[in-house]
């Protein structure tokens, strides 16, 4: 079988999607025409026509209100952000409606909000933002975020057959680094459940997005040096959070690491080291960690944004240290 990338899983997924169900349709900024900033709707302005493949002003609270307004009719819209930073154009539209419609009146809102999300790309303050934890903090709304090319495509089919909001996060890191081959039935990955990406005995690293690969290689480099065995849980999906298996791994090796990309202060990590003290204090061998990015808006130059962003060197010695406690 061929191997695809992460982002050729999320085109062909669209594509599937479009096919399978004609209520499925696509808005956004430049998605037909020029086929999306990334080019993940190339070629299905062709295929699909104006009518579901829309290409929108730029005004991203009027691209979500229009898709929940379509939703209410009986449409299934995906909202293509250009880059998950302009989400914030349309915060209140996401938070204080698409959330809060099926918990206020009993309507369903079967919207997906997708696109490029996360740095190590080089792109700037404006355009690397890891914002999660700004929509995970919302009841209403589920957020997801696929670490390989499988789950890509497992996601988001589950995402858009989904009854309620999902804000899916695609790592534009992995978009054309990551491949893999897939199989060819029409599977789903359930939304709400982390995946054991490493097993170990020693520290857990907990973690999602492109962070999972840096956590597999400082695993791995710890393991060639005859260091600690470390567990390496991939959280896949941000709300709901899968909080047995966040506590399962915690108890099994008493020592945990949270990783991610955004910035430490007031990121998920906070929320996962808060629940692991009230529900697996007594198995804890150490203090909980959080490793994340500096508090700083993301840097553009290179060497800045290594800088700012956690490292593989960074999570080793974390690993290292924490087995010490």
């Amino acid at each position: 079988m061929e191997q695809i990338t992460f982002l050729e899983a999320i085109r062909q997924t669209l594509f599937e999607e479009l096919e399978r169900d004609p209520s499925v349709f696509m808005m956004g900024e430049d998605i037909g025409v020029y086929g999306g900033a990334f080019k993940v709707t190339a070629g299905m302005l062709e295929r699909f026509g104006p009518e579901r493949v829309i290409d929108t002003p730029i005004s991203e609270s009027g691209i979500v209100g229009a898709a929940i307004g379509a939703s209410f009719v009986g449409m299934r819209p995906i909202v293509e952000m250009q880059y998950m930073d302009f989400m914030s154009s349309a915060y209140s539209m996401i938070v204080n409606f698409a959330a809060k419609c099926h918990y206020r009146w009993g309507q369903p809102v079967p919207i997906v909000i997708r696109g490029p999300w996360g740095g190590m790309v080089h792109a700037g303050p404006f355009h690397s933002q890891c914002n999660e934890a700004h929509w995970a903090h919302v009841p209403g709304l589920k957020v997801v975020v696929p670490s390989t090319v499988y789950d890509a495509r497992g996601l988001l089919r589950a995402a858009i057959r989904d009854q309620n909001p999902v804000i899916f996060l695609e790592h534009k890191r992995l978009y054309r680094w990551l491949k893999d081959t897939l199989p060819e039935e029409d599977y789903t990955v359930e939304i709400g459940r982390a995946a054991v990406r490493r097993a170990g005995e020693d520290v857990s690293i907990i973690t999602y997005g492109a962070m999972v690969y840096r956590a597999l290689e400082a695993a791995a480099l710890c393991e060639a040096e005859g260091g600690p065995s470390i567990e390496v849980i991939d959280l896949r999906t941000l709300l709901p959070l899968d909080e047995a298996a966040i506590m399962a791994t915690a108890r099994k090796t008493g020592k945990v690491i949270l990783l991610h990309e955004a910035t430490r202060t007031g990121g998920l990590g906070g929320e996962l080291a808060a629940q692991i003290a009230e529900r697996a204090f007594e198995w804890l061998d150490g203090p909980v960690v959080r490793l994340g990015a500096l508090d700083t808006p993301v840097p553009y130059a290179a060497a800045l944004e290594d800088a700012f962003l956690p490292q593989v060197a960074q999570i080793r010695q974390a690993a290292l240290d924490l087995t010490r406690y």
